[in-house]
């Protein structure tokens, strides 16, 4: 693959996070795809675990939005950084923990590094930055 090609469907799926699509996102993964978050006890193997790991964020923060900051590409991988913004009107899943919503606004960050085979992500490895982000909820003392 090009690099362009790689771009580009890193640029669908970022639109797809932006836009709350957890089909199109899903869409993007290879038949044998490997989704890792470092928060997540096990990696996703299925497109329903990793829509609905999608959907629990959207559920916390209903008016998320995500952006791009930095990115490299080669002609089969990307790495990004990325930045998002919501509030916390919905429940926070964190393992096998149900917390209630605060209301308040983050801007978030995090890294995630994406391998590209045939035109589909075969590897995704996502690295939010939970404890930023658990401060400026109020979740963590000293924050």
């Amino acid at each position: 693959m090009s690099r362009a090609e790689v771009e580009q469907i890193d640029d669908r799926g970022m639109a797809a996070w932006d836009q709350h699509d957890t089909a199109a996102f899903a869409g993007l993964l290879a038949d044998d795809f490997t989704f890792e978050d470092v928060m997540a006890p096990e990696p996703f193997r299925t497109r329903e675990q990793v829509k609905a790991y999608m959907d629990a964020w959207f559920e916390a923060f209903p008016d998320m939005h995500a952006r791009t900051t930095r990115r490299v590409v080669s002609d089969d991988e990307v790495a990004a950084e990325i930045e998002f913004t919501g509030t916390n009107t919905g429940p926070l899943h964190m393992g096998d923990k149900e917390i209630p919503a605060t209301g308040k606004s983050v801007v978030g960050s995090g890294t995630y590094f994406a391998s590209v085979r045939d035109g589909k992500i075969v590897s995704f490895r996502a690295h939010p930055d939970v404890a930023s982000m658990m401060g400026q909820l109020g979740l963590m003392p000293g924050m």
